[in-house]
């Protein structure tokens, strides 16, 4: 008897901590960073219009478009289509999006990014050399002047975000920071 007593006693001790205790300390740490804890909601006024870390289908002439998304941009279903690159359907859809991207820019090699969808189909991010290749399309479509198109230009070399510690990752742009940004100010 003595036993089950002690066994129910750790029991309840372990339910506790592990079912109250730690999970309220792991959230109330997690609250010292407040827009990673939470999302990291962007907010335009007093709307959520996205979130830093998933990406949003963009595709009006006039913005810079993300990534492809093999889960067509929802959370829930989210991932890689799995196929190889000798697998005829991903060879026709990514000729496809070749050849409707060098409509744009005819001679100019469309960067990979803008060809393959990433891992999880919701990559926020671009490389600089794919919103550089989306430049004349998106100029042309905003109708620019040559002051507007200095300004994006410059911040576009701003917006770029340097690998973590200068070694892991790769240089990037957040596609929503980037159109929000020309939204308020072209």
């Amino acid at each position: 008897m003595k036993e089950i007593l002690r066994s129910l006693t750790f029991l309840l001790f372990l339910t506790i901590f592990t079912g109250l205790l730690y999970p309220l300390l792991v959230t109330g740490m997690a609250q010292l960073f407040v827009s990673r804890a939470n999302g990291s909601l962007v907010y335009q006024g007093q709307s959520a219009v996205g979130s830093e870390l998933i990406a949003q289908n963009f595709a009006k002439p006039g913005f810079f478009h993300s990534r492809p998304s093999a889960a067509d941009f929802a959370t829930v279903p989210s991932g890689a289509s799995n196929a190889a690159a000798t697998n005829k359907t991903w060879q026709t859809t990514v000729l496809e999006r070749r050849r409707v991207l060098q409509a744009d820019n005819p001679g100019i090699i469309v960067p990979g990014d803008l060809l393959a969808a990433s891992a999880s189909g919701l990559d926020p991010h671009i490389s600089p050399e794919a919103a550089y290749f989306q430049l004349p399309r998106i100029m042309k479509a905003r109708k620019l002047s040559a002051e507007q198109k200095k300004s994006l230009e410059q911040h576009l070399e701003e917006s770029i975000e340097h690998p973590q510690f200068e070694i892991l990752g790769q240089e990037r742009i957040n596609v929503l920071m980037l159109n929000l940004w020309m939204e308020k100010n072209l």
